[in-house]
């Protein structure tokens, strides 16, 4: 082989495994710094099959159960437990929380996973909407009262076979039952009023 040639492969050769190792760094470092989305469910129960790891960075998006919420009197850390369909995860953060965070609201939390039930948050996030929910969240929580129907899929479309919820469905017929039980009784009132005139 040309020595020329030989050392035009090498230079090629040696190209060609930097350029893979730069990439292969860039998509390492992209996933570390990507933060995943989770519900406290799958945090213990595993996503598609996989549990997050400890140490791991991720999102988690939940409601904030009810009397959980403890304060430390001597500093900014405070503690409360995170729920959707399943068990609770416990949510730690040292800072000021949101002045829109309440009890039993859904709230995104994004951190660290410092045990298989436990989130140190350095960012907790409340939405100015007292019924909201991450997005996420409100597909998992469909079937629970506190999501409104606007965060579920189908609402508004006029396919009414992509909107089962049937609890909207009852209502809407006892709102249909009352209408026509007022409308009765508007024309009752009104044959006995004019009874009564003819009787006079």
């Amino acid at each position: 082989m040309n020595p020329r040639r030989k050392q035009r492969l090498t230079v090629v050769a040696l190209i060609g495994l930097l350029v893979a190792s730069a990439i292969g760094l860039m998509l390492y470092a992209l996933n570390d710094s990507i933060d995943l989305f989770y519900t406290p469910s799958e945090i213990i129960e595993g996503k598609n099959g996989l549990k997050p790891q400890v140490g791991q960075r991720l999102r988690i998006g939940g409601m904030v159960v009810p009397g959980t919420v403890s304060r430390d009197p001597d500093s900014l850390a405070v503690s409360f437990d995170l729920v959707d369909t399943g068990p609770a995860v416990t949510v730690t953060f040292t800072g000021i929380l949101p002045d829109l965070f309440r009890e039993g609201q859904g709230i995104v939390a994004t951190g660290v996973l410092t045990d298989s039930r436990q989130i140190n948050a350095q960012e907790v996030l409340a939405k100015h909407d007292e019924e909201y929910m991450p997005p996420e969240l409100a597909e998992k929580m469909k079937g629970i009262k506190h999501v409104k129907p606007e965060n579920k899929p189908g609402y508004g479309s006029s396919d009414a076979s992509s909107y089962n919820d049937k609890s909207y469905e009852a209502s809407s017929y006892e709102k249909s039952l009352y209408e026509s039980g007022v409308s009765g009784n508007k024309s009752s009132k009104a044959d006995s009023t004019t009874s009564m005139n003819e009787g006079q």
